[in-house]
């Protein structure tokens, strides 16, 4: 979402006091490929206007959940960071992490904006897994200096655990420019064979099914079957030459690619 030209009715918090004013925007702010999405759950919706409106102006595209139930219908990995309240109606910010770290696997930074400031409190956010934990009440400020930090931490995180090249001794695969060379030659490769031997050389030795692997490779509205992937499995073997014989298939279980000793 962005401001494009128009009048807008917004909500400004002074010193706790809620003011209402318009303002004028005359010409469209421009949507840049990188800008960060981030979710805004708490059940205090004044305060979601309140932190859409200063986010947005800073650049970042957001949504607001009034719950976790609400949040929870929300695709949580298209966003690049959640800001939490604690306490909300009968899930709470801390079991909304709970669920979303341990129960569906999403490693999504996390900060929460709470009023509890008791050192059991801020030991069991972190203990959660929050990369911040932020008291109310706070300056907007204050918030923009942290949300700045924790995005700009998780990229470099993700940039060290995602390399954009991967060399396994004359094999390799430049993910930015999906391309693959063996030992300088080009290895002419289709998308879903690239994406196919990504997902394994990004999981050496992790097994993979059939299912997995057709979940996260093909879309989701086209209807295909387990033997697409033994077909595009046995052509990427072939193309990938000697590496070949390191794709290997777990009867019953599916394909890892094991790196030789």
């Amino acid at each position: 979402m962005h401001w494009t030209g128009g009048t807008y009715d917004i909500k400004i918090l002074i010193e706790n006091d809620l003011y209402k004013c318009s303002i004028f925007v005359e010409t469209p702010i421009s949507m840049n490929e990188d800008i960060k999405r981030i979710l805004i759950v708490d059940d205090e919706e004044d305060l979601c206007e309140i932190l859409q409106f200063n986010l947005q102006s800073e650049g970042y595209q957001t949504e607001t959940a009034y719950s976790a139930e609400e949040a929870l219908k929300k695709d949580l990995t298209s966003f690049d960071l959640l800001l939490l309240d604690v306490m909300m109606g009968r899930m709470s910010g801390f079991k909304l992490t709970n669920t979303i770290r341990k129960e569906m696997k999403i490693d999504v930074p996390v900060i929460f904006l709470t009023a509890k400031s008791g050192e059991n409190d801020l030991l069991t956010g972190f203990n959660l897994g929050a990369d911040d934990y932020i008291t109310k009440p706070f300056s907007i400020k204050e918030l923009m200096a942290r949300v700045k930090v924790v995005l700009r931490r998780n990229t470099i995180d993700a940039e060290q655990k995602h390399p954009k090249v991967i060399q396994i001794d004359n094999m390799v695969m430049d993910l930015e420019n999906k391309s693959l060379t063996i030992q300088d030659e080009p290895i002419n490769l289709t998308r879903k064979e690239f994406e196919i031997l990504r997902l394994l050389l990004t999981n050496i030795a992790k097994i993979f099914s059939r299912e997995e692997i057709l979940m996260k490779i093909w879309d989701h509205d086209i209807i295909v079957t387990d033997r697409t992937v033994d077909v595009n499995i046995t052509r990427l073997r072939k193309k990938i030459k000697q590496y070949g014989k390191y794709l290997q298939n777990r009867p019953g279980l599916g394909y890892y690619f094991k790196i030789k000793h």
